[in-house]
This record gives structure tokens, C-alpha cells and sequence, in this order.
């Protein structure tokens, strides 16, 4: 099991309940190499770990969004 998986399953109240918040069976947690990048959000919330940290190489993608600022539209005249 990885070892992030084990440690957010400790902050989860164990494996089963870690499962069971995310809609998964526990056994699947077992077979993951890596969080699916579709289970991160769920993850996050649900153990705070950062999404960052469950999945660094993802980080590009998982941008906070006091990070993400909206660039203004401006009309052409």
C-alpha cells in the first residue's frame, strides 16, 4: 500500500472508513500505485491532506484557487 494512502487512511478513522468516504472498497486502495487523479479532491477534503502533497507531480493541475486569479476581458475597440 502506499504509504500516503496509509497515512491519510490514519487520519480517516482507518482503510474501511477511508474507503467507504471515497465510494470505493477498501481493496482498491490496496491496488493503487498512485492516487488517481480523480480521487485527489475527495482525498483532500477528506483526510486535509494537500492535494500537493497526495500527488506532486499533478500540481500544475491542482492549482489552489487563491492561486488562480482570472485575467480581465477586455473589449477591442
Amino acid at each position: 500500500m502506499l504509504k500516503i494512502v496509509e497515512i491519510a487512511a490514519k487520519k480517516s478513522g482507518g482503510i474501511v472508513a477511508l474507503a467507504s468516504q471515497l465510494g470505493v472498497a477498501h481493496q482498491t486502495l490496496y491496488s493503487w500505485r498512485q492516487i488517481p487523479p480523480e480521487r485527489v479532491i475527495d482525498m483532500e477534503r477528506i483526510t486535509g491532506i494537500s492535494r500537493h502533497e497526495l500527488r506532486p507531480d499533478l500540481s500544475r493541475i491542482f492549482v489552489e484557487r487563491s492561486e488562480a486569479s482570472p485575467s480581465p476581458q477586455r473589449a477591442s475597440a
